[in-house]
């Protein structure tokens, strides 16, 4: 277990040795501070693109459920005729930046979300950790009217006017430490000046989502007999997100218990060697996993005999989530078509 994940454990757990990270913590929230204060005052630039922007993020390190929201967001805009783009800095992703995605884009190219959000959507969609360019490259090939920013709600180069923030209930805020005694990259009190998801099953609140489990579908379906999905056999569950256990979450609530786990960091870039196990079980994995293993399928098909399952899921959005969005487009000149 690397360094990485020894602390997300410790984050999970609210370990008690993190205190020892505490001045770490304090040189992190100093260097925030002055960088956003920067910002603010003019002595760094801001860009301020042509079209509204909307900055879809979280204060929390790790999975929140962003990427489901982003795209189910872009769906509903998609059908009341609100034209809309979308940018990312396209982590764990060569490049060359700044990209633009398209289906069939390589993940180990552009990174595993964005390809996971355009295969979805066929949303426009730009990358690149330079977000003015990754905008300038999309309204160069896009008629826009709205931008959303996947993730980047610290990026204060970039101007935006709306910001949604997940809450993930399930994983709270820890020990509401900042980085990397705890996992919080803002403090607490950013919450009061954004509009707020709550990520839960059993809400507290009118703005909330959650995350609904798809049929499981099989990713090598080269063969014409298909073999029908047996959630009662073993499964090797292969995992590379920021939360692992909401997944396992989730194969739970379809009755998959028999598991063995494989946990990898955070857009792992997976090897052939990661997918051969002792038996022949199958596998199991997320949608955001299958975009790379998808390809190492394709490479060494010979070597993968195995079943490769994955199991979607799709955000559900309480209504007021929809009513505050028209409400907040209108403000921006955005209006939502009826149909």
């Amino acid at each position: 277990m690397g360094l990485a994940q020894r602390i997300q454990e410790a984050w999970n757990k609210q370990s008690q040795w993190l205190v020892l990270l505490r001045p770490l913590s304090c040189l992190y929230g100093c260097g925030f501070q002055l960088n956003k204060q920067l910002y603010l005052s003019g002595l760094k630039k801001v860009y301020q693109a042509p079209v509204p922007v909307m900055v879809i993020g979280n204060i929390t390190v790790g999975g929140s459920g962003k990427t489901p929201l982003l795209i189910q967001l872009v769906k509903y805009l998609q059908q009341h005729q609100v034209r809309v783009g979308v940018i990312s800095r396209g982590y764990g992703g060569t490049g060359p930046f700044p990209a633009l995605v398209l289906p069939d884009s390589p993940a180990n190219v552009v990174g595993d979300e964005p390809c996971l959000i355009v295969q979805n959507t066929h949303v426009p969609m730009a990358v690149g950790s330079n977000r003015q360019q990754a905008i300038e490259l999309l309204l160069k090939h896009h008629q826009l009217d709205l931008i959303i920013s996947d993730d980047g709600l610290q990026h204060w180069a970039l101007a935006r006017q709306l910001e949604w923030i997940v809450l993930d209930n399930n994983r709270g805020l820890g020990n509401q430490k900042l980085l990397p005694e705890g996992f919080l990259r803002e403090p607490v009190s950013r919450l009061q000046k954004s509009t707020v998801i709550e990520h839960s099953a059993q809400p507290t609140s009118k703005m909330h989502m959650h995350l609904q489990v798809g049929e499981p579908y099989l990713l090598n379906t080269n063969s014409d007999d298909l073999p029908a999905f047996d959630l009662k056999q073993k499964f090797h569950v292969v995992v590379g997100i920021g939360y692992p256990k909401r997944f396992y979450d989730s194969l739970n609530s379809i009755g998959v218990t028999n598991i063995q786990a494989h946990e990898f960091a955070d857009h792992y870039a997976y090897e052939l060697s990661d997918l051969q196990f002792e038996d022949a079980a199958p596998i199991i994995t997320t949608e955001k996993d299958a975009v790379k293993i998808k390809k190492l399928l394709q490479q060494h098909a010979a070597q993968l005999q195995r079943e490769i399952w994955v199991l979607p899921v799709e955000a559900v959005l309480s209504t007021a989530c929809y009513t505050t969005l028209e409400h907040q487009l209108q403000q921006l000149n955005i209006h939502i078509t009826k149909v």
